[in-house]
């Protein structure tokens, strides 16, 4: 897609488009036309046409001649066209499912006015334009359900190629590559030395699947190398909104906010000044200890990095307009990402690591920003037990993922749901950790004292009842009682 381009380099990709056969299924001219609903059908049709072909982009252009591509000019400007009441783009983005990122350029060349809209290409299902599907078949724009084979191999498409292989800017010189990517980082956080020529970079790039050389001698970023190291990531349109953001509110509620901020690094260039700020963010608790009494964050720190680490890793990239977000609130932090997990929330402690993002997630792994093996959660788990803490939550939404830290409680503060809660990851961090759980283990996780154990008993027993937990031997006795998940 472009960024920020100037009249001069708009000019420069007309005469590309120019160049292009009469005949393409992903670029369309028109010279005056500007009929809202032939657009709409047109940035279904080109999108997914895009998608099948490989291209990152498709463009429909004003101001240009079909039979022999002679450029007259136009005198249609979508920034003053209206339909419907209401602006052209705005009415085109409520038509247009799922929501894909397109934007008309405006621009004079030759003392001549044009345009140029530029459509990102379908990425995870095909784009629809009021309830129907669109495809190019040679020059003509057809409904895609009236050809089964090519919907057949635009479905297989998607299948094949992740998010992280998708491009998000093609055809970029050597210094705009440099100036887009934060690459001093990419060496530091990789412990490699940083070569003393443009080349040894771009070579390193390369060989990370970050930067893609074109067939012209030019260079596509890749949406990982884009998401992971962009220096500014609203320099990507289709980006921008995977942007973090961390939200401050006063409360216990999102009534009244104190601060938001949404970062603009990549995910591995900032992450480091992203936990460092959400710290700086946290109120604080006083802890006494041996004659000294010192401050500490609200949330442990190693907790705070693996949700979310999580949370960057795990989500569903084909979610548009949302990304991860971190709340913090006077009793709690939530920290969301988009997409519904793919195992069970229950499961989350014991399950082997599994992604939507596997490039992603691999790369966190291998600059040790991420858990490298497993998710993380028993570090999570453990963290919470370590510092008393309430157990975290989490929680499922129908696109989203939860996961909740709680400040300190006293047990008799806690309720029903959250004393079953700490029972049972509780037993699942002892499970994984080959060590029983038992009335004991449970009451000097919860710092209740030996002569309420009997609380810790009806606490057993609701999660027992509630089927989170089972005993491990029932004929067992009393004071020789363990528990285990109730999965295992």
């Amino acid at each position: 897609m472009s960024i920020n381009q100037s009249p001069e380099q708009l000019a420069s990709l007309l005469r590309e488009l120019c160049k292009l056969p009469k005949e393409t299924e992903w670029v369309e001219f028109k010279h005056n036309n500007g009929d809202p609903q032939m657009i709409g059908e047109y940035i279904s049709a080109l999108a997914n046409s895009a998608a099948l072909l490989g291209k990152q982009s498709a463009y429909l252009v004003w101001g240009m001649s079909d039979e022999d591509h002679a450029l007259p000019g136009t005198s249609f400007k979508p920034s003053t066209a209206r339909h419907k009441q209401q602006e052209l783009e705005n009415w085109l983005l409520q038509k247009i499912n799922p929501k894909i990122h397109f934007q008309f350029l405006e621009f004079d060349a030759s003392d001549k006015s044009f345009v140029i809209l530029e459509i990102a290409a379908a990425n995870h299902t095909p784009v629809q334009f009021d309830g129907i599907e669109y495809i190019r078949i040679g020059s003509y724009k057809k409904k895609l359900k009236d050809h089964s084979a090519k919907e057949r191999e635009l479905w297989r498409t998607f299948d094949r190629v992740s998010f992280e292989q998708q491009m998000a800017v093609e055809n970029q010189s050597s210094e705009q590559v440099l100036k887009l990517l934060d690459y001093p980082a990419f060496f530091e956080l990789t412990q490699l030395p940083l070569p003393d020529n443009r080349a040894g970079i771009l070579n390193a790039l390369e060989v990370n699947r970050l930067i893609v050389k074109s067939d012209s001698g030019l260079w596509h970023i890749s949406n990982l190398g884009a998401v992971l190291f962009a220096r500014q990531l609203p320099a990507f349109p289709h980006l921008e909104r995977k942007a973090v953001r961390v939200v401050l509110y006063k409360g216990n509620n999102r009534v009244e906010t104190i601060r938001e901020i949404s970062g603009i690094k990549g995910y591995a260039a900032g992450f480091e000044g992203l936990i460092g700020f959400i710290n700086n963010l946290l109120p604080e608790n006083e802890v006494i200890g041996q004659a000294l009494r010192k401050s500490v964050p609200m949330f442990p720190e190693l907790a705070i990095r693996e949700l979310v680490a999580n949370a960057i890793i795990h989500q569903d990239f084909t979610l548009t307009g949302t990304g991860p977000m971190i709340e913090i609130f006077a009793d709690r932090m939530e920290i969301t990402n988009p997409g519904i997990p793919l195992v069970k929330p229950e499961r989350f402690l014991d399950s082997p690591p599994r992604s939507r993002n596997e490039m992603l997630a691999s790369f966190l792994r291998l600059v040790g920003i991420c858990e490298e093996r497993g998710s993380g959660i028993d570090k999570v788990v453990f963290q919470t037990e370590f510092f008393q803490l309430p157990a975290p939550a989490f929680e499922v939404s129908p696109e989203h993922t939860i996961a909740v830290l709680f400040g300190h409680k006293e047990f008799k503060d806690m309720d029903k749901e959250a004393r079953i809660r700490a029972c049972y990851l509780h037993c699942c961090l002892k499970y994984v950790s080959r060590e029983p759980m038992n009335n004991t283990s449970l009451r000097e996780r919860l710092g209740v004292e030996v002569k309420n154990s009997a609380l810790v008993s009806r606490i057993i027993k609701l999660a027992v009842d509630e089927h989170m937990i089972r005993p491990y031997d029932p004929a067992a006795g009393t004071k020789a009682m363990r528990y285990i998940p109730f999965w295992a």
